[in-house]
């Protein structure tokens, strides 16, 4: 598969992924070409794990890190997909809190709450 080839594949993935919230910079710049071209379309297009599947090892990931921006992106395409509830999504950070730490998980509450309101509001208060 060409470069090219990828890139597209790749751009659709990551717009399946973010549920269109998440726009592929201009080709170009050679951390998003690979991004794109390796991890959405190399990565995130296999089928062996769901995208939910991957979607809650990344959460894990990024719970760990401390990363509330990143997590609370994941966290909206998560509900926006149907990949997760908002009971599901809360349940997360009682899993990240025991493995984690509860700081940890502490931090990303806020960010969980946040998500889950503006999705409810925006999707007539469905979860």
């Amino acid at each position: 598969m060409s470069d090219k080839a990828r890139r597209k594949r790749g751009e659709e993935m990551l717009k399946e992924v973010y549920a269109g919230d998440v726009k592929a910079p201009p080709e170009g710049m050679p951390f998003v070409d690979l991004m794109l071209e390796q991890l959405f379309a190399e990565v995130w297009s296999r089928d062996v794990l769901s995208i939910r599947d991957r979607r809650l090892i990344l959460l894990g990931v990024i719970a760990e890190k401390g990363e509330p921006m990143t997590f609370g992106i994941q966290a909206k395409a998560a509900l926006k997909r149907g990949e997760l509830t908002a009971e599901q999504l809360r349940e997360t950070l009682l899993m990240v809190a025991n493995y984690a730490g509860y700081p940890r998980a502490a931090s990303l509450l806020g960010v969980v709450e946040k998500t889950i309101a503006e999705f409810e509001a925006s999707s007539g208060g469905e979860t």
